[in-house]
């Protein structure tokens, strides 16, 4: 027999804990769909810092909207563009499901930002400007004390508290639709006890497909093979919330050929094991060679692009190359995040055989690089413009020779912290359809909501997810049936 319920939601991260709580304070009855055990629930949540772009408890940072907004669709009519400005019941059909963030839904959440970190702080969250591993940045960034698993359990904590059930091991497969287009409840499978059916108003909030390798492979092409998942939670993420509410006709929205790309160690354990040291040395691939500029700009603003042409590389490795100078950089520890040491060696030819890179390479390519630096001022903690000369690529900042030993290296892979491909949602958290209506009974909120194109806008996936799994959860237990 059907369990009846209010409100369902499937995942137990940030947003869908956030709807949760949303939906059971507004006096709904909750269920909570988790594929993990309860002691790994909260998916990728549970092992971010969860940055935070805000300027304080209240505001957003100054270029919030802006940089979303440049960054939330491909190169669309721009008629069309304008179009998303005007209600949605007078656009023209082409432009009522375009996939892209619309302005309204940006704003919306610049506008909610500092409501939600209030609501959070009252259910016994702690925010701080803490140090981020960030050694020169462009914006600020709160966090919440204790990180995303701070986030986690105190918001899991108040929907025990309000009585939310949890099924845990439990997988969501498919969504339940009346003859009137209107879903009514999720299936879902549990480990022991077969299918369930989960009458209420569904929100997907599972996260996008980082662990399903067939999905990244249709959506990204057989090189998604050298792409990691930046935490053990992401293996959670296989996509079944995106596909069930395609099945039924949702609109699309972001970019499903690509991810947000994070540069980490590929020998490390554990969660985001990060290395942005590469700033103050040079990025070379297997064959030894140059490919990028590694000091575009503050690591905080280019790490992505630099990680990009990582992935773009043979294998989708490449290796920092650093000399003994970089120790000199003010707590450079706090760039590199992996638990593995470096690979060392007294002389660049000693480093390329621990590296496995040919050494007459290697060698030739350092001395190239060491020829094209200048004199100059170097400032480690700021954009100092100290750049080389006739070096194609250039290095544009922190352009100091290698020429100190011993020498040190780390690999570096891109891990995929999230894919961009997902769900395009109102800014209640409805899901629409594919001629841009309102699936009546369908929210989702978090990374399975697709914004983003080609560059990720640094710490706003959680805020995103936060802010439209309060929303969603606080429309989805009013007592209409949309």
């Amino acid at each position: 027999m059907p369990e009846e319920f209010d409100v369902v939601i499937a995942g137990c991260g940030a947003a869908g804990l956030s709807a949760a709580v949303a939906a059971a304070e507004a006096g709904a009855r909750v269920a909570i769909v988790e594929r993990a055990p309860r002691d790994e629930r909260g998916g990728q949540s549970r092992y971010t810092e969860a940055y935070l772009r805000m300027k304080s408890e209240h505001e957003v940072t100054d270029d919030f909207e802006t940089h979303l907004a440049e960054n939330c669709g491909g190169y669309l009519d721009p008629k069309l563009v304008e179009e998303t400005a005007r209600p949605v019941a007078d656009r023209v059909a082409a432009a009522r499901a375009l996939s892209l963030a619309e302005p309204d839904f940006i704003q919306k959440i610049a506008d909610e930002a500092g409501p939600t970190i209030a609501w959070l702080k009252r259910l016994g969250a702690k925010f701080d400007f803490l140090p981020t591993q960030f050694l020169t940045k462009s914006q600020p960034r709160l966090l919440p004390v204790g990180g995303g698993e701070a986030l986690v359990e105190a918001l899991a904590a108040r929907a025990e508290q309000l009585n939310a059930t949890f099924f845990y091991q439990t997988t969501a497969t498919s969504l339940q639709v009346e003859e009137d287009g209107r879903v009514s409840g999720l299936i879902v499978r549990q480990e022991n006890s077969g299918r369930r059916v989960l009458k209420g108003k569904v929100i997907l909030a599972c996260g996008g497909f980082e662990g399903n390798s067939e999905m990244l492979a249709r959506y990204m092409g057989p090189r998604s093979v050298n792409l990691r998942p930046i935490c053990r939670g992401a293996y959670f993420n296989r996509g079944e919330g995106i596909q069930m509410a395609l099945d039924i006709g949702a609109a699309t929205a972001g970019d499903f050929g690509s991810y947000h790309a994070e540069p980490i160690d590929p020998r490390a354990t554990g969660s985001e094991p990060s290395v942005f040291i590469f700033p103050y040395g040079i990025l070379v691939n297997k064959d030894g060679v140059r490919f990028t500029d590694e000091a575009p700009g503050t690591v905080d603003a280019y790490y992505e692009r630099v990680t990009r042409r990582i992935y773009d590389q043979t294998d989708g490795i490449a290796y920092v190359i650093l000399d003994a100078k970089h120790r000199d950089v003010p707590n450079y520890r706090l760039a590199l995040r992996t638990d593995q040491p470096p690979f060392v060696g007294e002389t660049i030819e000693a480093l390329a055989k621990a590296i496995d890179v040919s050494a007459e390479t290697l060698k030739r390519t350092v001395e190239t690089y060491n020829a094209a630096c200048v004199e100059g001022e170097f400032r480690a903690l700021e954009l100092d413009g100290l750049a080389t000369k006739g070096l194609s690529p250039p290095k544009s900042n922190w352009a100091r020779p290698i020429d100190k030993g011993p020498y040190h290296a780390y690999p570096i892979i891109s891990a995929n912290v999230f894919t961009f491909g997902g769900l395009k949602i109102d800014t209640d958290g409805r899901v629409l359809d594919s001629d841009g209506g309102v699936i009546p009974g369908l929210y989702a909120a978090g990374e399975i909501t697709g914004v983003y194109y080609r560059n990720y806008t640094g710490a706003t996936s959680v805020l995103k997810g936060l802010v439209y799994g309060r929303l969603a959860g606080t429309h989805a237990a009013s007592r209409t049936n949309t």
